[in-house]
């Protein structure tokens, strides 16, 4: 067909023929489908901490048992998609495996809801990214919403030039973030078990305490924390994107992602009750954590 402004944007048709070649390695699957999940870790803590604040500080040592309670769940949800992948290896997301099991209303329960995950994942990952960016530089912070939307037409356009270029395109900047991560990790925990882990001061606290320590309260903060399971399900929905032998290497690359991710998530939030980091609208508890270790 004639070469179109729609063509220069998102890439020329792909023929039939060609969807073979258009399979992805574990390694690129990891950034295209584990992304989603792996970017929650960045603001999962913050989620717990925002719930735990309205009871005060003392709220906050109750933050690594919700934590240790999330990973549980994720190692429980990880083993549950990594025998649907072998069962479904066609693609085993939620949708599917209801409709199979239980019937078509199920079924459809499961897709509005994903549906409704997959929208607010992209206005909370986005704007969890945005507010990474406004703690490093406050003064961008009055311009917020508009960098927030930039950043959403542009992981459209991405997205629409096909799976196997968009994830060529994200395998850089999630690697660097893992990357950077896992060093600010390391040596945050070094500075803890060497006694040279800093205190932080000076961040004003989204609220102020407002009640008591309930269990209603601790169940809201591990809902909250959640978050970090957002996505998980995203690499068994695409399954038939990996190259062969899919299931197995789908299987992989799921295993992958929980272990970084529970690594993550634990570390983030175990520093973060060391430091004596606080929910804040200016300064995001990973940048609390990172001006305490560098």
């Amino acid at each position: 067909p004639e070469r179109s402004w729609r063509h220069w944007l998102t890439g020329k048709p792909l023929a039939t023929a060609e969807a073979p070649h258009q399979t992805i390695s574990k390694k690129v699957g990891l950034a295209v489908f584990a992304s989603d999940a792996l970017s929650s870790t960045a603001y999962a803590t913050d989620e717990i901490l925002i719930v735990l604040a309205g009871a005060g500080a003392a709220a906050y040592a109750f933050s690594i048992p919700i934590a240790i309670a999330i990973v549980i769940l994720l190692v429980i949800v990880t083993i549950s998609y990594e025998e649907t992948m072998h069962a479904y290896p066609g693609g085993g997301g939620a949708y599917i495996v209801a409709r199979d099991n239980l019937g078509e209303a199920p079924a459809q329960t499961a897709g509005a809801a994903l549906l409704t995950d997959y929208i607010l994942t992209v206005a909370v990952s986005i704007s969890s990214g945005v507010a990474q960016i406004t703690s490093a530089f406050p003064e961008l912070l009055p311009f917020k919403v508009w960098i927030a939307l930039g950043f959403i037409a542009f992981m459209t356009v991405v997205n629409l030039r096909g799976v196997k270029e968009s994830g060529l395109a994200f395998a850089v900047p999630t690697y660097i973030f893992l990357s950077l991560t896992m060093i600010t990790i390391g040596v945050g925990y070094y500075q803890y078990f060497t006694g040279n882990l800093g205190m932080v001061t000076g961040v004003a606290p989204l609220h102020e305490a407002t009640q008591g320590i309930t269990a209603f309260l601790i169940l809201r903060a591990f809902s909250s924390g959640c978050t970090a399971l957002t996505g998980v399900e995203a690499i068994s929905n695409g399954i038939t994107a990996f190259k062969q032998p899919r299931s197995h290497n789908a299987g992989r690359t799921l295993i992958w992602m929980t272990a970084i991710l529970s690594t993550i998530f634990f570390s983030i939030t175990f520093l973060a009750r060391q430091i004596s980091a606080v929910p804040s609208e200016v300064q995001t508890v990973f940048s609390q954590i990172g001006s305490i270790v560098y």
